[in-house]
């Protein structure tokens, strides 16, 4: 057991983290499946529950509050139901939902997911892409600019929605240098330019492949060393490639590169492992983990939410035992 781990996952509870970025409500639909429809060749979903879960940036911002640190989400909702219903969730949850904004030319982002037996047969997805407006920019970068001192840690969840623009991002890094403040990156390779002089961006492989250019032809280890440099070198900053069942590759400005097998014992389900990965992953770095042990607490965390069926958390407990029984 590494007690220096355990360590710094008790200090989670002192820490403050802002998440910026693409807010969604998950919604799921569980049913049985035992016929197909007299209608079509499509399977027919006898519904026994729904269910609602935080999704997206707000994912992020929900796993950073089941590791029992306060949390504060920035985005942006529509002025609809499924926005009541987000921020119902969100509260129940215990996060600050001061930093959400109405769009009036967006619908809050929803994704509705079938599941027939554990399985998932369908998803659903209500959004309008497009980037804000200024004005909701500007909101945006005056709320986090009076916030700035009193949290720890930011972390940037882009899924390329409409949230993070070149401009936001410039500003938000810029004050974060100059406050001092960790900010951790989970990027869209499409925004690859607006995260330069980040503290940490955490794409997963393929996410790496997109924003090097570097195709994939089977040399595994010399492409993730490849990847690593060139974002450093590229983005100036240190760069943890997530690999899902192979671990994680840490790359840091110093030359060090560290690679971390992964600790899942099985894999259910993948959705949300990302965001519970860069949420620990910033928390551990706000709570004083160096970037590799911070890599390490974070793949343990990752390992068992993959463990787990649909948009999911992880505790303090489940992290601590992962962590002992290594």
């Amino acid at each position: 057991m590494d007690t220096k781990l355990i360590s710094i996952i008790g200090q989670f509870k002192n820490k403050k983290i802002l998440v910026i970025g693409d807010i969604m409500l998950d919604k799921y639909i569980w049913g049985e499946v035992s016929r197909i429809s007299p209608e079509a060749p499509v399977q027919v979903v006898n519904v026994e529950k729904e269910s609602y879960a935080p999704g997206g940036a707000a994912n992020v911002a929900n796993n950073i509050a089941a590791l029992n640190a306060q949390s504060i989400i920035v985005g942006i909702v529509g002025e609809d139901t499924t926005k009541d219903t987000l921020i119902k969730e969100l509260k129940k949850r215990n996060i600050d939902t001061n930093g959400i904004f109405i769009d009036n030319d967006k619908p809050t982002i929803q994704k509705v997911r079938v599941l027939g037996r554990n399985q998932q047969l369908l998803r659903f997805d209500y959004e309008k892409k497009g980037y804000v407006n200024n004005k909701t920019e500007n909101d945006i970068f005056d709320f986090i600019s009076k916030k700035i001192d009193e949290i720890d840690a930011v972390v940037v969840s882009d899924y390329a929605k409409g949230v993070i623009a070149k401009n936001l991002m410039e500003q938000l890094i810029d004050l974060c240098s100059k406050k001092n403040k960790i900010i951790v990156v989970d990027p869209k390779p499409k925004h690859k330019t607006f995260y330069k002089n980040s503290t940490l961006i955490s794409p997963n492989h393929t996410e790496a492949h997109q924003m090097t250019g570097i195709i994939e032809e089977g040399n595994v280890k010399e492409e993730i060393e490849k990847m690593g440099k060139i974002l450093i070198e590229e983005l100036s900053s240190n760069v943890l490639i997530t690999r899902g069942e192979k671990g994680m590759s840490l790359f840091e400005k110093n030359g060090k590169t560290t690679h971390t097998p992964t600790f899942a014992k099985e894999v259910y389900d993948i959705v949300g492992a990302g965001d519970t990965s860069v949420a620990t992953l910033t928390l551990a770095l706000a709570s004083g983990a160096s970037f590799e042990q911070a890599a390490i607490i974070a793949n343990h965390a990752a390992g068992i939410t993959v463990g787990k069926i649909g948009t999911s958390t992880v505790s303090i407990e489940e992290l601590k035992t992962s962590i002992e029984d290594e």
